[in-house]
């Protein structure tokens, strides 16, 4: 009798662990779902680069913004215009605060758009430390940004300014950064993998 109640032990022991890890399996099944949005979700947040933000607003105001570059004077004659039209929209005042030194420190709206781009930036730098396939096609957008950047400060008269210069430069950075970075990660990994 004590052999039979050991058998119907185990039995009882096999079927309780079959049936934990058939609920396992239906739990992680059910994840599979949210992991799978997860990791689309982080695939897209790989691949796009985030210094798309600062420019594509700096394009927004550019448009809403455009002035002309050729106005006529008093005496009807045509004069160009030595500074883009946007320079006054960006050097408007966007945040105001008091100092206990008693003076006022002003941040202006082209200042704003430089820190959210440092702020971006320093994003990109970090998530250009992974390896993945996302990563690589993140480091051509960035590049293409960079080119249509380039090619707006030097032929757009609401991009000849200081802000987006900076910005331009911030595109590069990234392309450059990004791809040392991915290269050094490589060699690591590459490193650490042939070791084992």
């Amino acid at each position: 009798m004590a052999k039979n109640a050991s058998k119907d032990t185990q039995i009882a022991l096999a079927g309780a662990a079959v049936a934990k890890m058939e609920r396992d399996q239906k739990r992680r099944a059910g994840n599979g779902e949210t992991q799978k949005q997860g990791s689309f979700m982080r695939l897209i947040f790989g691949i796009f680069p985030l210094l798309v933000i600062p420019v594509v607003l700096y394009n927004l105001l550019a448009m809403a913004f455009g002035g002309p570059v050729q106005d006529i004077d008093a005496s009807g004659q045509l004069i160009q215009s030595q500074a883009a039209p946007m320079a006054s929209l960006l050097n408007e005042r966007f945040l105001g605060l008091p100092m206990i030194s008693g003076v006022e420190w002003v941040l202006t709206k082209g200042d704003a758009i430089v820190l959210l781009a440092v702020i971006f930036l320093f994003l990109e730098i970090l998530k250009s430390t992974s390896t993945g396939t996302a990563t690589i096609i993140n480091h051509g957008i960035s590049l293409l940004i960079f080119i249509l950047c380039l090619v707006q400060f030097l032929l757009m008269p609401n991009f000849a300014t200081s802000t987006f210069f900076i910005l331009t430069a911030m595109t590069l950075l990234d392309v450059l950064a990004g791809v040392i970075v991915t290269i050094v990660s490589a060699r690591r990994d590459f490193g650490v993998a042939g070791d084992v």
